[in-house]
């Protein structure tokens, strides 16, 4: 027999467990389903470990920028700090008791399993059967996307997560993939004394960002030993039991302690069985409209929509889709201004869309760029002190419609963008602002003059 309840929740990542707690917190019979761990990647994974990985580096890097500005200074990179504070602090050696305990106390009812789906509102876990009252949610997030390089499904290379859960840098390390996940690791590495070696198919990094970005940060990567081949297509891959080898195009070979293969990601949906409700199992995301819905009494939120796989747009969606359940009213979804951060050294903080997505949109598109060293808080930070910010604006409305914040907290940098964009704050009451002196956002006001100019 059947069990009935409320909603069902596939997937308890990020967006599912926020799904699922909040309507338990309403008063719905919810039950979360999960295979893995409760959190999903981000907690145990990705953004926390990696981090706590990154805060590590960085300590060392600035260490090593005292000479000349603050005395000096002898550095003795340590790794097993960081695998410590990831074990203990970040995921508890991967365990989410403390996750799955938070949501029944919440007054869910969690399954450890996989489910599918079997019509429309009913879900079979592992031989159980559910019947949702009000509907279904899948959030079952995504996986890495590995490319078809021959050789490499027979090699023992690393995910984020073989490399997150590591207690020690290896020797040497090629990473296949110039990403946001590729360089922010590569760059963590490289910082406790592996040798790194940056592999991208793409003729730049970061080949999502602004093209100034990924000169910015190809730069500072090759500054710190890392070796960066840009148009590096692998054609094949081995490994003798102690060395990883890739071939490129052309014949050349590198060779490495380890190999991290970074080269993005995709949805996971597969074995859901999308078509019993009429939806295409072979998509690569999930259709979903302003309200997440997928179809009647089916909601999707997180990285299987397609929208990013980032941890803010699950949390985003997943509210969107609580108050959809509910009945509440509330606005859709808007992308407009969807951030992103690379949490290199220098961070990159971009929203919106870059200069090249602007003009393919067919919008009237100018520019303003300010280099971070050239502000007062640049020149008075010196040592690490690259950067830049880039403006897009339409023309035509007179509004930004896309920024680009690269430099120390240019993450934290990027809020006043975001809102910027998000609002459609015209550029002439944006040059009007106050900024305060000296701050790193500041430079924003210096943009904002060269695009007057330009």
């Amino acid at each position: 027999m059947a069990q009935e309840t409320d909603v069902v929740v596939i997937g308890m990542g990020v967006g599912g467990e926020h799904v699922a707690e909040r309507l338990a917190e309403e008063g719905l019979d919810v039950v979360g389903v999960e295979a893995e761990l409760v959190g999903g990647e981000c907690p145990y994974w990705a953004c926390i470990p990696s981090k706590m990985m990154i805060r590590g580096g960085n300590l060392l890097a600035e260490a090593r920028r005292i000479p000349g500005m603050a005395g000096q200074a002898q550095v003795t990179p340590d790794f097993a700090p960081v695998a410590s504070r990831i074990r203990e602090e970040a995921t508890d050696d991967w365990n989410d008791q403390v996750a799955v305990d938070r949501f029944t106390g919440k007054g869910g009812q969690f399954v450890r399993g996989r489910a599918r789906l079997a019509g429309p509102k009913r879900v079979e876990i592992d031989g159980r059967e559910f019947t949702a009252r009000r509907g279904v949610v899948i959030a079952t997030g995504s996986r890495p996307q590995i490319p078809p390089v021959p050789g490499l499904d027979a090699v023992p290379y690393w995910t984020n997560r073989e490399a997150i859960a590591v207690k020690d840098g290896p020797r040497s390390l090629m990473v296949l993939g110039g990403g946001a996940v590729g360089v922010e690791l590569a760059q963590a590495f490289a910082r406790f004394g592996t040798a790194v070696t940056v592999i991208e198919a793409a003729e730049r990094l970061l080949p999502a960002e602004e093209p100034e970005t990924s000169a910015l940060l190809a730069d500072v990567l090759g500054a710190e030993g890392i070796t960066v081949r840009t148009g590096a297509q692998a054609n094949r891959a081995r490994h003798d039991g102690d060395t990883f080898t890739l071939t490129l195009e052309g014949g050349e070979e590198l060779t490495a302690e380890r190999l991290l293969v970074a080269t993005g990601r995709r949805a996971g949906l597969a074995g859901l069985g999308l078509g019993t409700v009429g939806l295409d199992p072979d998509a690569r995301a999930l259709h979903v409209d302003e309200q997440l819905r997928a179809a009647p009494g089916l909601w999707g939120v997180g990285d299987v929509t397609g929208r990013g796989a980032f941890t803010h747009v699950a949390m985003y969606q997943a509210e969107i889709a609580v108050r959809a359940i509910l009945g509440q009213p509330g606005p859709g979804a808007d992308y407009r201004a969807l951030p992103r951060v690379t949490f290199t050294d220098p961070e990159v903080g971009s929203v919106g869309l870059t200069e090249a997505q602007a003009r393919e949109k067919g919008l009237r598109v100018r520019t303003g760029t300010a280099q971070v060293p050239s502000s007062a808080r640049g020149w008075i930070h010196k040592a690490g002190n690259e950067g830049l910010i880039k403006l897009v604006e339409d023309v035509d409305r007179g509004v930004l419609v896309g920024a680009t914040s690269a430099g120390p907290m240019g993450g934290e940098v990027l809020y006043g963008l975001v809102v910027a964009v998000q609002g459609e704050v015209p550029v002439d009451r944006l040059r009007h602002m106050m900024y305060a002196y000296p701050t790193f956002h500041r430079a924003v006001e210096d943009a904002l003059t060269a695009l007057r100019s330009s």
